[in-house]
């Protein structure tokens, strides 16, 4: 499993990829801190421009987005629930 690190306010975090998907342009990934079991997941989306080498991954915190994100991986992800 793929794993990307987030530098937030308190410092870094790692994240487990599950999933990934491109709606619009963008890449989104759906990600877990804990590689196995239940946990938190977080949809994520990379606001980096082409020409950029490095991802300037973000938080989803708009819900119609988070919504039609979440559903779209809740269909790759037939076995998962996403709320």
């Amino acid at each position: 499993m793929d794993k990307i690190k987030i530098e937030t306010e308190t410092g870094a975090v790692e994240f487990y990829i599950l999933e990934q998907t491109v709606v619009g342009g963008k890449n989104y990934y759906l990600a877990t801190e804990d590689a196995e079991g239940d946990s938190d997941a977080y949809i994520l989306r990379d606001d980096s421009k082409a020409e950029e080498e490095d991802a300037a991954l973000v938080f989803v915190e708009d819900e119609s987005e988070l919504k039609a994100i979440g559903d779209i991986f809740a269909s790759l992800l037939d076995d998962t629930d996403i709320v």
